[in-house]
């Protein structure tokens, strides 16, 4: 602690300069949280699937139904303990595609079967349950809209018209919560029975099942035996685990992974030249100082250790403020929800920024450190002098 006064006079020196390499670092780490954040954001399916779900689709296509009978005959499988059916209804609010949200019939008791990370109350379940006409919205999306309980919400769908091609209307009965901060909010679920009886055509089939099995360990002997009841069938089926499923779409707009790794690479690697060069002026400036401090007693450990703390100190002013920015701006939710309904850093991106913070404060420091540590008293006064 009695050194901090000589560290803060060392970075006050070239205000500007000190200023300037600050910017530069916090606009790289807030980079690294922002792009952290938009990858946990197309991830967020991948990262909150549970390895004890399974998703049942048809062999050919995604967009071919399976009949809704084959519940009954998943049920007499080994191994599986839930199941409920999912079909995409592309509704679309206010004939405008700008709203466009998830929108889905499903049966309500299995919803709460199968995916318990949709928090409901025993009040919800129940006016949901007797509410024939009536839809349940995830908090996301009902802060979106400004949409409460008793609202009737209009949707148009271009993939299942109604006979009269008026809107579908639904009652809102419910609005559910995410049990983690990852779970997806922005969906819209109606009842199935409801959206059977109405639409004219293809009756009686669904867009895929979600299969809860009691055994994770089994999962992929449950998925082969779903393929093998349904082998040679009209509608053949694919079951696979739910994150396989759900990386299958993030994959299909390319390695997010890899895309946002060779974009921190080369901003960092930048940042360490900019940083490094800052620390190599700022040593060369202060060389009679260096020797002053060792000629009244400083060891070359101390001057190392002064060098890097002042290294790491810029370090740590840019990144931590950077990583808070991305932070902060990851509290007021996603800017583009019906793109990116899960938005935030989380907890592990932000001890990873610690640990780069420190890395870049020392890998710009060490050098300049050790070119300070060898300097000798005599020629640090002579070089000055000359």
């Amino acid at each position: 602690m009695k050194f901090l006064g000589l560290l803060w006079g060392n970075l006050m020196r070239r205000k500007l300069r000190t200023l300037l390499t600050v910017l530069s670092i916090f606009v790289a780490f807030f980079l690294f949280g922002l792009l952290g954040t938009i990858k946990e954001a197309f991830a967020a399916g991948v990262t909150v699937s549970d390895a004890d779900r399974l998703v049942v689709r048809h062999r050919v296509s995604l967009f071919m139904l399976l009949p809704i009978n084959y519940a009954t005959r998943m049920r007499q499988i080994d191994g599986v303990e839930a199941i409920a059916s999912w079909t995409w209804f592309g509704g679309v609010y206010k004939d405008d595609m700008k709203n466009f949200f998830p929108n889905m019939p499903v049966d309500p008791d299995a919803l709460f079967d199968v995916h318990p990370e949709y928090v409901f109350t025993d009040a919800d379940k129940d006016a949901w349950r007797t509410t024939r006409t009536g839809a349940v919205v995830g908090e996301t999306l009902a802060d979106r809209f400004g949409w409460k309980i008793g609202d009737r919400v209009p949707l148009k769908s271009p993939i299942w018209p109604k006979p009269d091609d008026s809107a579908w209307e639904f009652d809102i009965v419910a609005i559910y919560k995410g049990k983690k901060p990852t779970t997806d909010t922005s969906s819209f679920f109606f009842r199935y029975d409801y959206f059977d009886e109405t639409r004219p055509n293809e009756k009686g089939k669904v867009g895929w099942y979600m299969v809860r099995v009691s055994d994770p360990d089994r999962a992929g002997d449950v998925a082969a035996a779903i393929d093998a009841e349904f082998a040679n069938s009209s509608a053949e089926t694919k079951a696979e685990p739910e994150a396989a499923f759900q990386q299958g779409f993030v994959e299909q707009i390319g390695s997010i992974g890899t895309i946002l790794m060779s974009i921190l690479s080369a901003v960092f690697f930048t940042i360490i030249l900019v940083a490094g060069n800052t620390m190599a002026q700022a040593v060369r400036e202060r060389t009679q100082e260096i020797g002053v401090l060792k000629a009244i007693g400083f060891t070359d450990a101390r001057v190392l250790a002064l060098v890097i703390a002042e290294s790491c100190s810029v370090a740590i002013l840019g990144g931590a403020a950077g990583l808070l920015s991305a932070w902060i701006i990851g509290q007021f939710g996603s800017p583009v929800p019906e793109l990116l309904p899960v938005f935030y850093l989380p907890p592990s991106y932000l001890a990873v920024g610690a640990a780069l913070i420190l890395a870049l404060g020392v890998a710009a420091g060490i050098l300049p450190a050790i070119a300070a540590m060898r300097l000798h008293v005599a020629v640090a006064l002579r070089r000055h002098g000359a």
